[in-house]
């Protein structure tokens, strides 16, 4: 069994991992770090201390209606992403150990558009 690195947690919510195929499990949100289990197999969890995360950022739909995935980037080790049922609760307790400022909403699909046509303009 593995070994959690949280002494205190705060929210544990079903989650998704969307590292490779899709990993079903739990978040654990802790006063050290950000934490998945894989719920069937033990030897795939993932563990994030506070201190490695450097950004969070958010996929916003529909003007905050509707958040399907999360991803946390690292200082080190790249990015992780995730989905999960009540992403609202999981960003409320993410933000008392992460900056708010650190918090940032990704890139829609037409801003996406609009950058690549004027990096092609530019050329």
């Amino acid at each position: 069994m593995v070994q959690s690195i949280n002494t205190k947690v705060d929210l544990v919510i079903k989650g998704t991992s969307h590292i490779r195929i899709s990993d079903y499990g739990k978040i654990m949100i802790g006063d050290k770090g950000f934490e998945f289990f894989n719920s069937r197999d033990a030897r795939k969890f993932i563990q994030i201390p506070w201190e490695e995360v450097d950004y969070v950022i958010a996929s916003v739909l529909f003007k905050g209606k509707w958040i399907p995935r999360y991803a946390i980037q690292t200082k080190r080790n790249g990015t992780f992403t995730f989905s999960s049922k009540d992403p609202k609760r999981v960003f409320r307790a993410i933000r008392e150990y992460v900056d708010p400022d650190h918090m940032v909403q990704s890139l829609g699909v037409f801003d996406v558009i609009k950058r690549n046509l004027k990096n092609k303009a530019k050329k």
